[in-house]
């Protein structure tokens, strides 16, 4: 394993060189580019995304390149009569060797990437994310606050027919909400993302997380925020008339600003409920997971039956 890494690493080089070169200005103008965002997660992300289009953009010189020099180096014009070669051995080698090289040093370091993305083990804390026409819920299941996420108010005015309020005059128009998802930098924070009525897609691109949200489904997701600020993204499919109003907001504060919120949050009302039919249950070790008090939530095939703390999974 140590040899192969090293293999992949030599592979690798030249188009780390190259992404490493192009890493400032590119980011500095990150509209046109993948942006590099604040996770160790979505930092890899990155580095695979400028390897693989500079290895795209050497091999479309090269070959592109030859094609263009051959078409003019031998045409009918220059050379009359034809070559009489057909094949060259040791040509063909090198031309299945190279980009089985090639592929191998893509491949290998974006599996190790995927391991890592899908590797949500032991988090801080847990937020589960319940996406609906067209706005998102979020719940805190070890702190018992739970609150709705729509757009602002501002941007909603903006976007209605015959408004005064100008798009253009608006700050972050259809990018801001009236409650962003908060949590602390530097914590690894797992996601359970759903849906209740149609498919969504909760992503945020500069936390390197982009999750499609199904009803009756629960996928998971994680990130670690090293930078304290305001990360914006928006779901990412199409979900009906109002899904260009469905923006997510994740606000990233220091520990003691997030300990401060959640008093704010439970003072204000923004608060979870254990239904007598869902039992409190440990969330992978993380959290006590609790449900809003209806019926519905709780049975088969319902968020509380796979999350594994409703009565079916309780022999009740």
């Amino acid at each position: 394993m140590p040899t192969l890494k090293r293999v992949t690493e030599a592979l690798m080089l030249p188009g780390l060189f190259l992404s490493a070169a192009a890493h400032a200005s590119l980011e500095r103008d990150a509209v046109y580019n993948l942006p590099s965002g604040v996770t160790p997660l979505s930092h890899e992300i990155y580095h695979l995304h400028m390897y693989g289009l500079w290895v795209m953009i050497i091999l479309a010189v090269l070959v592109f390149g030859t094609l263009f020099y051959s078409t003019w180096a031998h045409s009918r014009r220059r050379h009359p009569v034809p070559a009489k070669f057909r094949e060259n051995t040791k040509l063909e080698a090198v031309w299945t060797i190279v980009p089985f090289l090639i592929l191998i040093s893509m491949a290998l370091p974006a599996a190790a990437t995927l391991v890592k993305a899908y590797n949500t083990s032991d988090p801080y804390m847990t937020v589960q994310v319940t996406g609906s026409q067209w706005r998102w819920e979020y719940e805190y299941p070890a702190f018992g606050i739970g609150y709705v996420s729509s757009i602002d108010a501002k941007s909603n005015e903006a976007s209605m027919l015959g408004s005064p309020i100008k798009p253009q005059d608006v700050p972050h128009y259809l990018r801001n909400v009236d409650n962003p998802m908060v949590v602390p930098v530097g914590k690894k924070i797992r996601l359970l993302i759903t849906s209740v009525d149609v498919d969504h897609a909760w992503s945020v691109m500069d936390l390197g997380v982009k999750k499609n949200a199904y009803p009756g489904f629960i996928n998971e997701a994680w990130f670690t925020a090293n930078r304290i600020g305001t990360y914006t993204g928006q779901c990412t499919v199409l979900c009906g008339r109002g899904h260009s109003y469905m923006p997510t907001v994740v606000k990233v504060v220091s520990m003691e600003d997030f300990d401060a919120w959640t008093k704010q949050q439970l003072a204000a009302g923004h608060t979870l409920h254990i239904h007598d039919g869902c039992d409190a249950a440990a969330a992978a070790g993380d959290a006590v997971l609790k449900e809003h008090p209806a019926p519905d939530v709780c049975g088969p095939g319902t968020k509380a039956h796979w999350l594994g703390t409703g009565p079916a999974r309780h022999g009740k």
